[in-house]
């Protein structure tokens, strides 16, 4: 039984992620998303960190499958880099649960997409119609002061566009201002990874790995903070700038994005 069932699941997640990336074949697509996902960075102590692949592979497979186009760029161009406990093989188990996520990354089509990936540099926000910036630990070293990253998506959302973050990613938002010299988040209802979340990773693999932390600055910016408890599946929507709790939270954002854009 169990060698059936692993075969079952081998043909299911190969079919979910051909239909995925070929969801707009034959039809006109109903929009062009723009993914960003983090380069390789490195803690303060040395602990190698990356992009989250749940957040790349989760959104991506909800809007493909409601008929949008998604174009999966990073920072810095290249290869995307994963969070080793990200991937569903890693000898942790970890993430093997996310059989989405295997499935992303044992097909063929899509697994493609994460090795040679624009730069944001090299792309115009003017091209798309809603963004969505995934998180992953490594955003929290090189996402809050990129200014490319931070007029991309002020660009997104002055423009009234689907504006979306998740997890760590929200640290794009923290520092960035409107035209009128207000934080963006400031008193809009936002979430990301939750002080309380990042203490449990911490005391998991027994070190420190920021400098600081996002729920305090996103307070300290104004915003209203708020998430529903450890790994919960959460997201919100404060006029067009969507945000989401946590990894388990990919699919959550792109349906706000979705519902948005279906308006």
């Amino acid at each position: 039984m169990t060698f059936i069932s692993n075969i079952l699941k081998t043909i299911t997640l190969f079919l979910v992620f051909t239909t995925a990336a070929n969801a707009t074949d034959g039809y006109p697509s109903k929009g062009e998303i723009l993914l960003v996902a983090a380069s390789p960075a490195k803690a303060t102590n040395g602990w190698p960190i990356g992009a989250w692949i749940a957040e790349i592979s989760h959104p991506y497979e909800e809007l493909t499958h409601a008929g949008y186009s998604v174009d999966i760029v990073s920072i810095d161009g290249g290869k995307i880099e994963l969070d080793a406990y990200s991937d569903p093989r890693h000898e942790s188990g970890y993430s093997a649960h996310d059989i989405v996520s295997l499935g992303f990354l044992t097909n063929s089509t899509t697994s493609a997409m994460l090795n040679q990936t624009k730069s944001i540099s090299d792309v115009s926000g003017n091209d798309y119609d809603a963004i969505i910036v995934s998180g992953g630990q490594a955003p929290m070293y090189t996402f809050r002061d990129n200014k490319t990253l931070q007029n991309l998506i002020i660009n997104f959302y002055q423009k009234g566009k689907p504006t979306a973050a998740l997890c760590h990613g929200v640290s794009a938002l923290v520092d960035i201002k409107l035209p009128n010299g207000k934080y963006l988040v400031s008193n809009k209802e936002i979430t990301g990874f939750s002080l309380a979340e990042d203490k449990f990773v911490e005391q998991a693999v027994n070190t420190k790995l920021f400098d600081w932390y996002l729920e305090e600055a996103l307070k300290s910016r104004g915003a209203n903070y708020v998430q529903n408890g450890l790994w919960a599946d959460f997201a919100v929507a404060d006029g067009n700038l969507i945000t989401g709790q946590q990894q388990n939270s990919g699919r959550s954002v792109a349906r706000l994005v979705i519902k948005q854009l279906e308006k």
